[in-house]
């Protein structure tokens, strides 16, 4: 292993590893010693590997927090949704796998379609910072977006206020839309969270090293392997 990665991506010796504890597809539980288990911890693990170094998960509530420690030393690599707010001060992969986002509608919603959200007098819910909240920051113009802190705010928000939309991985919203008769998923997604690894920007050798195995790890079958041995529904590898 080229010694000018091994320093960029290690250089305590160990390979600190970012992770989004929020995301329950990429991260699905945690092993018996307390650190995450999912796809995601796994290529962080077999990063580790391949540099030769021991692995040391640094887990985040959510990605926005995750992205904001960029340049802080409190990570080497962050495994998070590639957005372009983000990648002005992380250099990201391409990505590994990606998750459709959408939206929840009560029941009886003259709405049919993601395209029918952004009008006046629409109010929609999300998680603050998540991938698809930086979405609707960059794309939405005329609906008003309320944002929630917590995990299950905006579902919260979305029954006790009686909101238009709730927007959320569309994972997530299937197992929401069982707590709350009649509404429904509109058909399609607004957009794909792409799920990339990033490092420093000044870590050029080892950007070009993580771009590598990530191609790499898509071709070769392991993310699909991973994906499928963490049982995951909802979860695809990306292009």
């Amino acid at each position: 292993m080229d010694r000018q990665i091994v320093a960029e991506l290690a250089p305590k010796g160990v390979l600190r590893a970012g992770i989004n504890m929020g995301n329950f597809l990429l991260v699905t539980g945690k092993t018996a010693a307390g650190d995450p288990a999912g796809v995601a911890p796994d290529m962080a693990a077999e990063i580790a590997r391949r540099l030769g170094v021991p692995v040391a998960y640094v887990p985040f509530e959510r990605p926005s927090k995750l992205a904001d420690a960029a340049g802080t030393d409190a990570w080497d690599i962050g495994l998070i949704g590639a957005e372009p707010q983000r990648a002005a001060k992380i250099a990201f992969t391409s990505a590994y796998c990606e998750i459709e986002a959408t939206y929840l509608v009560p029941k009886d919603s003259p709405i049919a379609g993601v395209a029918d959200v952004d009008r006046p007098g629409v109010r929609i819910t999300v998680r603050r910072g998540a991938a698809y909240d930086l979405w609707l920051e960059r794309n939405i113009r005329e609906a008003t977006v309320l944002r929630s802190d917590s995990a299950d705010g905006p579902f919260d928000q979305f029954v006790a206020e009686k909101l238009e939309a709730y927007a959320s991985l569309k994972p997530a919203l299937l197992k929401d839309r069982e707590k709350l008769p009649g509404s429904k998923i509109l058909p399609g997604n607004f957009m794909t969270v792409q799920q990339a690894i990033g490092t420093e920007k000044k870590n050029t050798a080892g950007a070009a090293f993580l771009a590598d195995f990530v191609a790499e790890a898509k071709k070769s079958g392991l993310v699909a392997q991973l994906i499928e041995k963490h049982h995951v529904q909802g979860l695809s590898v990306a292009p």
